[in-house]
């Protein structure tokens, strides 16, 4: 029979090495997949070349991606672009300008991982965090993963997988803008630009697409307006 004492070491004993096998653990996080762009609030379609885009704004809990980071409340506005491309040509990203234009047309590009990294690093994530012991076992500290490996791992994850859209086939990634010297509401008569969008193999650019990021007066009345009585 144990002892109290010996039972109370031997489950934080447990309790450490569970702890310490759950934060060695990293699976790959799978995001939710994405609908066809026009089906999406916030969406610029150009039916002539057959390719309609979308924006979803992660400042919800619906919406807001299951990161291993908190990119949002770093100041970060997480946006989900959705490329359907329904021409019988591919789509490439690879040239392409996706900027945030706020009410007062301040214009942010996405932010980089190392402006992530610089956000979000701190020293108490490196310092790790301390599981205390019953004497006279020592407390134990568990070592996070470093923030850049996160934003890499967010990226593979969360992030377009290639910046070409093949024929008949949707894609999505996020991106993140700083949004801290923006004014609240960060999303009224804000937009999302695409520019320099083109087809593959003809290299031709499409037109640029603006949508906007927060339903209009209009648009919320119109929505919420019962249809009327035949």
């Amino acid at each position: 029979m144990l002892r109290p004492r010996n039972k109370l070491v031997l489950v934080a004993t447990l309790a450490a090495l569970c702890a310490l096998t759950a934060y060695g653990k990293d699976k790959p996080r799978k995001p939710v997949p994405p609908m066809s762009a026009d089906k999406y609030a916030f969406h610029d379609a150009h039916p002539n070349e057959k390719v309609t885009i979308a924006a979803e704004p992660g400042d919800t809990d619906e919406t807001l991606a299951k990161t291993r980071l908190d990119y949002y409340h770093h100041g970060f506005m997480p946006i989900r672009v959705i490329v359907t491309n329904d021409s019988n040509d591919s789509v490439s990203l690879d040239d392409a300008r996706i900027l945030f234009v706020a009410a007062d047309n301040y214009t942010e590009n996405a932010a980089t991982d190392d402006d992530l990294q610089r956000r979000l690093f701190s020293k108490k994530s490196v310092a790790g965090t301390k599981i205390p012991m019953p004497a006279p076992i020592p407390s134990i500290t568990i070592h996070h993963p470093p923030v850049d490996k996160q934003i890499l791992a967010d990226d593979d994850d969360f992030g377009f997988t290639s910046t070409t859209v093949a024929p008949h086939t949707t894609a999505a990634g996020y991106l993140y803008y700083d949004t801290r010297s923006i004014d609240d509401p960060v999303l009224d008569k804000a937009t999302l630009e695409l520019r320099k969008v083109r087809f593959a193999s003809t290299n031709k650019t499409l037109d640029t697409f603006d949508i906007a990021l927060k339903a209009t007066p209009k648009e919320k009345q119109t929505a919420s307006k019962p249809a009327e009585k035949k």
